[in-house]
Order: C-alpha cells, then structure tokens, then sequence
C-alpha cells in the first residue's frame, strides 16, 4: 500500500471518530432531557417536630407532720392508688393511750354534769320546801301559832336553799364547760392521731418509695413521690423558627422511644412562655389524649405536632433550589418544552424537608424536583411521566 493510500485511510479513520464524537457531543448537549417534576398535592399537613422526655405537670413529695417510726407500709413503687388511700402508719401507741385518757375525762364530764343535775333537782326540791315552811309560819304568827323568830329563821332557810339552787346550777354550767373541754381534747388529739396516718392526696402514680419500714422520717421527709396520672405528658423543644403557628390544641402524634411502632395519640396542652435562648428552641408540653399505663417518666419521647392543613400543595425538595434564602430561592421549570429558571417564594418547610411554593410561578409551568446534569436555560426538556401505583 502506498503511503498516500496509508495516509488517506488514516484521515478518513480520523474524521469518522471526530464524527462520531460530535454526534456524541451533540446528543450529549442537545437532546431533549427527561426530568423529574412535582405533581400538585391536596390536603399537605403543615407539621413540626419535637423531641422531649416524658414529665408532669402535678408531682408531689407525701411526709408525716410528725415525726415518728414506720411501722406499715401499704403501697410500693409503680402501684396506682386512689385518693384517700392509705399508704403508711407511723407507730402511735402512745398517742393513742393519751386518746383514752382523753376519752376517759369525757365520760368522767358527762357524769359529773349527771351528779350537778341531780344536785339541782334535790337543791330545788328543799327550795321549795323551804318556802312553804315560811309561808306556814307567816300565817301562823298572827295567830300567835309562831314566834316571830322562828318566822324569820324559816325565813333565812328559804334564802339559803335558792342560794344552793344557784350554787347547783352553776356547777351544770362549770362541768359542762369540763365536758366541752374534754371533748376538744379528744378532737385535737385524734387529729394528731391522723398525722401518724399517711394518705393519698389525689388519684396518683407512685413514683418511688424512699423509706423502708422502720425508718424514722423527721416532719416533712419524703416517704413517697407521687404524680397526677392524667397530668403526664411529654415536655418537647421545638426549633423557634416552626414554632410561630403552634397553638394550645393543636394535635400531636407521640412515638415512645420504648414503643417505636406504636404512635400515641395527643394534644398541645401548654406553650411555655420562655424559650431556650442558647438552643433556640420552645419548650412545648404535649399531653396524651390516653395516657398509656405502662409509662416511663424521662423517657425519651418525639412529637409530631400538626398546625394546619394546605388545601393544594406543589413543594420541592430543597436540594432543587437555588440560592435560598428569606424565604425564596430559584428552580428550574419546565415550559413549553424547554428549561427556564424562576424565583419563587417558599410557605413554611414541610416536616419531610420539603418547600411548598406559594408564589411567583406562573400557571401551567413545571417544576423540577430532582436535577440532571446538563441542565441549562433554553434546553428541551419533558417531564417524566407518573408512574401508574
């Protein structure tokens, strides 16, 4: 073969690889791309997220007012009790010897009030007796039956009975005044028997036992920590930025980090006035519609909160946006067949991560969603038809 045919082939191999690169280049750069766009969604939750720990709102510390030892416990850890309930005794043998004693100098009142009634009756019988003795002797002395001095020595006994009379009914008055006093006595001492008895204040959980039986708690020691079962929610912080449209009623969905697969039904029941300044976050109590029993307080608990719904929603992911900030950011849209970048405005970030557009998109245009190489303003470009579920 001549070098001039040798030379030819060469070229002629050579224009076909430049050849076949252009087309590839062309193909590459010119033909039509087939990208991804969002579709319009209706009834989109607006939603935010919180992570927290299970709390109350209604917890107390039960002691004795007194000091004194244990001698029962009737209630352990974990157990529900009813308002009422009793849950310890102290030992009270010796307030309840000083209750009989008190007892006792109530029924010594009463029969000392029965002994004073009876001293009037007979103070009042020799009154009487008296009288008629004096009145006989007034009739009898004008007829000289009577001296004059044993009139008024009859006299002289009426006066003496009517004042044992007064004397009798004042002691009525003195021992029932005793009787009134024993029975206060009584009171106040079975009262300070009631201290030595421990009881639940309301309808509550048993959050710990602190003392066991023969400890001796001061006055006020915790003996138990208890809380209001149906005050139980969940304390979550919310990122300040999702927190604005939160409201007290707003429902919840509740994941327990125990129970992964069983969400829990709730409610927003309080906003905390004061927000986390160093994290930034709004700390959102959440109680259960339905508190489970089979709880844990501190558990670690997340929130799903949702405040509205969007009648029609066309959200991106953020990875198809541009520039975003303030609210706003670019896209890439399909129209009448060809990319073009737009500036639209963002409603709030969706719980997925997603942004709904809520404007500066005009009507009938696509928007992409998910980004291919090659894209440019200008290029043919069709969306990708939906797949059929």
């Amino acid at each position: 073969m001549s070098l001039s045919q040798r030379s030819f082939r060469m070229a002629l191999a050579a224009l076909v690889v430049l050849a076949a690169a252009g087309v590839l280049i062309w193909f590459r750069a010119f033909r039509p791309l087939t990208v991804k766009v969002a579709h319009i969604e209706a009834n989109v939750p607006e939603q935010v997220f919180g992570l927290g720990v299970v709390g109350t709102r209604v917890e107390s510390n039960l002691g004795f007012k007194v000091p004194g030892v244990l001698s029962s416990l009737l209630a352990d850890e974990g157990q529900h009790v009813r308002a009422g309930q009793l849950l310890a005794r102290l030992e009270s043998r010796d307030v309840k010897a000083q209750l009989s004693v008190d007892k006792a100098n109530v029924a010594q009142a009463r029969a000392n009030i029965a002994k004073a009634h009876a001293a009037v009756e007979s103070a009042a019988a020799l009154l009487a007796n008296a009288r008629a003795v004096a009145a006989r002797s007034r009739r009898l002395i004008k007829a000289g039956g009577v001296s004059e001095e044993q009139l008024q020595n009859d006299r002289a006994a009426s006066r003496v009975a009517a004042a044992n009379l007064a004397i009798a009914r004042s002691d009525v008055g003195v021992d029932e005044a005793a009787l009134r006093a024993a029975k206060a006595q009584v009171a106040a001492q079975q009262a300070v028997l009631g201290y030595y008895a421990l009881h639940a204040p309301y309808d509550a959980w048993i959050v710990s036992r602190n003392l066991e039986l023969g400890s001796a708690p001061a006055a006020g020691q915790s003996v138990f920590t208890i809380v209001a079962a149906h005050t139980i929610w969940v304390l979550a912080y919310v990122d300040e930025r999702l927190a604005g449209d939160l409201r007290v009623g707003d429902p919840a969905r509740i994941t327990l980090r125990s129970q992964a697969n069983r969400p829990l039904a709730g409610h927003v029941a309080r906003i905390e006035v004061q927000s986390d300044p160093v994290n930034e976050e709004r700390l959102v109590d959440i109680a259960f519609d339905r508190v489970p029993r089979n709880i844990h307080l501190a558990e670690q608990a997340e929130a799903v909160i949702t405040t509205g719904h969007l009648a029609r929603a066309l959200a991106v992911p953020q990875t198809a946006v541009g520039d975003l900030k303030n609210h706003g950011g670019w896209v890439w849209t399909v129209e009448h067949g060809r990319l073009a970048r737009r500036h639209v405005e963002f409603g709030r970030q969706l719980l997925n991560g997603r942004l709904p557009i809520r404007g500066g998109l005009p009507q009938g245009v696509a928007v992409v969603v998910a980004p291919v190489p090659g894209m440019r303003a200008g290029r043919a470009a069709r969306p990708e038809p939906e797949s059929t579920p």
